[in-house]
Order: C-alpha cells, then sequence, then structure tokens
C-alpha cells in the first residue's frame, strides 16, 4: 500500500515508487538470464531520436573537457575501472526486471558494468551517451560552473548512460555513475569512489522501498587496484571541511530510471532558445520537451494535442509530481542537501545522491551538507522545489512565446507556476495529517508538535514510528528523546534538566489532545463510514512512518569494512534498508532501531561532510 502522500500519476512514477509484491514477482517468470538476452531488449530511443553533437567523435574517444555548442547528447565510451570485483547488486530490482540474480558475478555482466562496453552483443552499441545541462542554483541562473563561463562546458562529467532497454514493457535506461571523463569532466578524473558508491547505492533501494519515486540500483562494482585521491576527513574529526587527502579504491554503481533528464537540461535548451544562440536552438528545445514528454508522461499526456496544449499539461503533471515528492522526502526525513536545478529530475523522482542525509534528531534546519546552507535544508526543501519548478517553467515559455495564437496556453503556464506554494502546502498539510493518523492537518495541533520536537529534542523516525503504536502515554515516545549529554549535543536549544518534569507534562497534554482528535475523527461520520478502530490507525499510520532509516552512522562502518574488502554489512543494511516499514527480528531493532550516540554528533564525514564524490 502507498502512503497517502504519493500522486504521481504516470506509470513510470508509480511502478518505482512502490515494491512490487511477492506475488506479482513471483509471476514474471526471469526472461533476461544472459547479456545476449538483454542484449534483445536493447532501444535507443535518446541517440536514435535526438542531436548528436556534429563536433563529436563518432567512436566515442571524446574524455578531454570542452565546449560542447549544440546536440542533445556526446557518444562516450566509459573508461573501464581496473579488475573490478562484485560487490552487490539489488536483487529486488533484478527481480522486477525479470533477471537471473547469478547474472551478476557473470563475466560479460560484470564487464559492461564496471566500464567496458567494447564487447557487448549486437544490437546493443559498443559506445555510450553523456548529456549536458546548465545550472540553476536557488533559482539564480549561472553560466561560470564550467571552465569556459559561458555554460556550455557543464552536463554529465563521469555519468555516462551505456544502455537503453524495453523490458517488460517499460523502457529503462541504464547509466554508470563513475565510468570516466566526459567533455563536461571540467578538469576532473571522471571517478566515483567506493565510499559514495555504496551510500547511493544503498540510498536509492531504500527510497524504493520507503514508497518515494527515485532512480535505482542495479549493481556495484569496485576495483580491486585502481585508486584516486580525495579531501576526506581524519578518524573523529569536527572539522566541517576535509583535513586530509585519502587514496581510496574507484567504483561504478550502475543507476537505472526511466530517464535522466534533468531540469538543468531543459534549462540549457531553454537558455538556448531565448537568447538565440544557434539556428537550431529552439527545434532542439522542442525535441527535448517531447522527448521527456514521451520517456516519462508518455501514458498521460496525448500525443494528439498541440505542442502548446503538451507543454501545459507537462508543467501541471511536473507540478503535481514534483510536489508530491518533496512531501515524501520530508515524510521519511530525507534532506536532498543540494537541490540545484540539475539535481532535480523532469520525471519526478529523487536523483543524484550526493550530499544528501536522513535526519536523526528533529530540526527543522537539517542540512547534511556545509556547503548547502539553509536555502536547501530539510523544512526549507519545498521553497528550494517552487524554484526549481520556476526554472522548469521558465524553459518552457519560449515554445509559446510566439505565434500570438500561444498567448492563452503561456497564460496557463504562469498561472501552474505562481500555483505552484499552494499546491506544494496542500501536500505538506496532507502527510502531516497522514503521519498523525488524521483525516486532516490540524495547524495549531501540528505548531505544538513541532516546537517540543525541537525542545526536547526528538529523534524524527523513532518519534512517528512510537506515535504510531497510538499510546495511551507519553513512556513509549520517549523512547526517541535525547537526554543528557546527548540533549546538549543534539540542540542548540537545551532545555534544563530540572525542567524536565515541565516537558513531561507538555508532552502529556499534547498527546491527550492528539488522542482526543483520533477518538473524535473515530466517532464521527459513522454513517460514512465504519468507524476506524485505534488498531486499524495504528496499522495504518505504520504505513507512512518507517521504523528503519538508512542513517549515516549505519552505513559508515560498511563502506569502511568495504574498503578492506568486507562487503558482509553491504548487504547486511540491503536486506534490512529495504524493509523499513516491517517489525524485524529482535537483533535488527537492537542494532538499527536506536538513537544516535553522542559520540557520532558533529563528526565530520558522519554529521556532516563537504562532499561526497
Amino acid at each position: 500500500m502507498q502512503p497517502t502522500t504519493q500522486q504521481g500519476s504516470s506509470r513510470s512514477t508509480r511502478a518505482m515508487s512502490r515494491p512490487m509484491s511477492n506475488r506479482l514477482a513471483q509471476e514474471i517468470a526471469t526472461t533476461v538470464a544472459t547479456l545476449a538476452d538483454l542484449a534483445k531488449l536493447a532501444s535507443y530511443s535518446l541517440m536514435d531520436t535526438l542531436n548528436c553533437d556534429p563536433d563529436a567523435k563518432v567512436n566515442g574517444a571524446d574524455h578531454a573537457p570542452r565546449q560542447v555548442f549544440t546536440g542533445h547528447y556526446v557518444p562516450v565510451n566509459p573508461t573501464p575501472i581496473k579488475d573490478p570485483e562484485y560487490v552487490a547488486h539489488s536483487k529486488n530490482l533484478f527481480r522486477e526486471l525479470g533477471f537471473a540474480d547469478s547474472m551478476a558475478q557473470s563475466v560479460d555482466f560484470v564487464r559492461m558494468f564496471s566500464g567496458d562496453i567494447s564487447h557487448v552483443p549486437v544490437p546493443m552499441r559498443k559506445v555510450g551517451w553523456a548529456c549536458g545541462y546548465a545550472l540553476s542554483i536557488f533559482g539564480t541562473e549561472y553560466y561560470q560552473q564550467c571552465p569556459f563561463q559561458t555554460g556550455n562546458g557543464y552536463g554529465d562529467g563521469r555519468a555516462v548512460s551505456v544502455l537503453e532497454a524495453v523490458i517488460n514493457g517499460r523502457r529503462w535506461e541504464m547509466q554508470l555513475k563513475g565510468g570516466g571523463r566526459t567533455p563536461y569532466c571540467r578538469g576532473a578524473d571522471g571517478r566515483a569512489v567506493l565510499r559514495s558508491s555504496v551510500r547511493e547505492f544503498l540510498a536509492q533501494e531504500h527510497m524504493h522501498a520507503l514508497f518515494v519515486p527515485t532512480s535505482r540500483s542495479l549493481s556495484l562494482y569496485v576495483s580491486k587496484t585502481e585508486k584516486v585521491s580525495r579531501p576526506w576527513y581524519s578518524d573523529g574529526s569536527r572539522s566541517k571541511d576535509p583535513d586530509i587527502l585519502l587514496s581510496e579504491a574507484v567504483a561504478i554503481s550502475t543507476r537505472v530510471a526511466p530517464s535522466f533528464i534533468r531540469v538543468g537540461q531543459l534549462e540549457l535548451f531553454g537558455r538556448r532558445a531565448r537568447r538565440k544562440e544557434h539556428p537550431k536552438a529552439m527545434e532542439e528545445l522542442e525535441k527535448i520537451v517531447l522527448h521527456l514528454i514521451e520517456r516519462e508522461f508518455g501514458d498521460v499526456i496525448d500525443k494528439k494535442l498541440t505542442i502548446a496544449e503538451k507543454v501545459v499539461f507537462l508543467a501541471r503533471e511536473f507540478r503535481s509530481r514534483l510536489t508530491s515528492l518533496v512531501a515524501n522526502w520530508i515524510r521519511v526525513g530525507y534532506c536532498q542537501g543540494n537541490f540545484n536545478s540539475d539535481n532535480c529530475a523532469a520525471g519526478g523522482y529523487t536523483l543524484d545522491y550526493g550530499p544528501f542525509g536522513f535526519c536523526d534528531v528533529f530540526n527543522p534546519h537539517y542540512q547534511p551538507w556545509t556547503g548547502g546552507g539553509h536555502h536547501f535544508s530539510f523544512l526549507n526543501q519545498p521553497v528550494a522545489a517552487e524554484r526549481n519548478f520556476h526554472m522548469f517553467c521558465t524553459a518552457l515559455r519560449p515554445l509559446l512565446t510566439s505565434p500570438t495564437s500561444h498567448q492563452d496556453a503561456l497564460r496557463q503556464l504562469d498561472e501552474i507556476r505562481s500555483g505552484f506554494s499552494q499546491v506544494m502546502q496542500a501536500q505538506m498539510e496532507k502527510m502531516w495529517a497522514a503521519k498523525l493518523g488524521l483525516g486532516t492537518f490540524h495547524a495549531a495541533l501540528f505548531s505544538e508538535l513541532e516546537t517540543l520536537m525541537v525542545q526536547t529534542p526528538v529523534d524524527y523516525s523513532i518519534f512517528f514510528r512510537e506515535l504510531s503504536t497510538v499510546p495511551d502515554d507519553i513512556g513509549p515516545l520517549k523512547k526517541s528523546f535525547y537526554k543528557g549529554s546527548e540533549r546538549a549535543t543534539a540542540s542548540t536549544h537545551t532545555t534544563d534538566e530540572t525542567d524536565a518534569e515541565g516537558m513531561d507534562k507538555r508532552w502529556s497534554e499534547w498527546l491527550a489532545k492528539w488522542t482526543s482528535l483520533l477518538d473524535s475523527a473515530r466517532t464521527s461520520n459513522a454513517n460514512a463510514a465504519p468507524p476506524r478502530s485505534r488498531e486499524e490507525i495504528s496499522r495504518q499510520m505504520k504505513l507512512v512512518n518507517p521504523k528503519y532509516s538508512l542513517r549515516e552512522w549505519f552505513v559508515v562502518p560498511a563502506y569502511q569494512q568495504a574498503a578492506a574488502g568486507n562487503y558482509s554489512l553491504i548487504r547486511e543494511l540491503q536486506e534490512v534498508m529495504t524493509q523499513p516499514y516491517a517489525e524485524q527480528s529482535k537483533d535488527v531493532e537492537a542494532k538499527y532501531y536506536r538513537l544516535k550516540p553522542s559520540a557520532f554528533f558533529e563528526v565530520g564525514g558522519l554529521a556532516q561532510y563537504s562532499c561526497s564524490s
């Protein structure tokens, strides 16, 4: 069952937003047992329908930074990692795609998804592709981030797509993260390290299991011999900035989605069309917009509509998805950290797990990335989303600026754009009501709760999970309370210990108000629907409030052990975190359902980080 906040109307987004039931998974027989089987499903819609960079090298040997002035993609060969070793694959995604688990460790599959596509079976292609995009930060356009200060050198710097395939009637794109340099690498090495690859691999499948639309994880391979240097934190460092240079193993994770089109990608072509940078600028903008519709919105936008009608429909649908997505992020305690437009998927799902984090202690201003500031903090994500949506609409506007017959469509687009905050607020209120087990949002009750959660302070996930038991007193809720030295570390607003009794009284009063609302909702409208029992309310709340969250202090030991060749903790986390709503074993609960230890607060690379590469 999906949480009540999820309203994605596209088939692809709906499918990405919830795990497949066991029964349905069993009904899909394994049809892909070898790479040759997968090759038969290849279908390269982006390269076959969009414009190739005319300055590109046909053979894909295009790895030096350069300006890309036109075209939707550049053919690029990924750079294989040396001596690849299997770390993990997503058994859930393999099952959904009909892949045999044995493929993940087969020679040809490992070769391809560790970056060597020179031997792939036909009709697979022996060249991948990378795409350019623009950058806007919190609604401000930037050009100087590319080496040429023109915006023509910014894009997929280390992500290389290697396959599109139609599997069980749905199109999937497979992209290598850390696949080597592209023309957009801006002088970097094009690699991802094992540490960040483990984080993204685990996070994508965890988010999917949380019913949050997201790109997916297919496989993860690490090089046994190739390393790169990265700035990072020394053990126990309290620094906000990395204080050492670390030699780390390189890795390639394969992420999967219906497409990887970003808001920043539309922005790039919108800017070029707006500024008439080249003769085909408007044509390329229209092509990428129609391609986005085909890939992500094809089942909800009628192909027979005019381009103006499609643009309006697209804006309305994307607004619905984006507002729902961000409400779901906050529902599960997720903070994107760096929610620039280039990290905002135009399909309406979570993309680019860089400096993300799941909050432990509830803090409206929680921000795992030291460079993110307040504008990308936890409860400011709805505002950041609105800025990205405004850039999305700005990118579409050139398609409606002429002829004059499009003025009505332009007016509708502006209305959709200006209505974002109202739709976002409605999604947020619906989400908070669902987390509280209420049919409608009660602003005063929530405001009081938010204040108590900050002042106590509480663990965000544990608090709402304990509240989901519908307790008679505050005893169970205290499992989520940080106490003593933990409280002092966890919050800038430290409650005096002598006021503990006063806080307990305030919590008891709040709980009484909440249970009174639950009881009144149960007994009212009895003629309209059967009243919900407390057991039913609890059951429904537990479908919205997860028990297990991918906390950074769980992940750090996993990638540290992996660096020494031990992948068992990665696989254990994979198992636990793909069942986040389940009541798992007592051992799992003791290990993964607990407060953050005080020793882990303010530790660099764990409580905060400047980057995650």
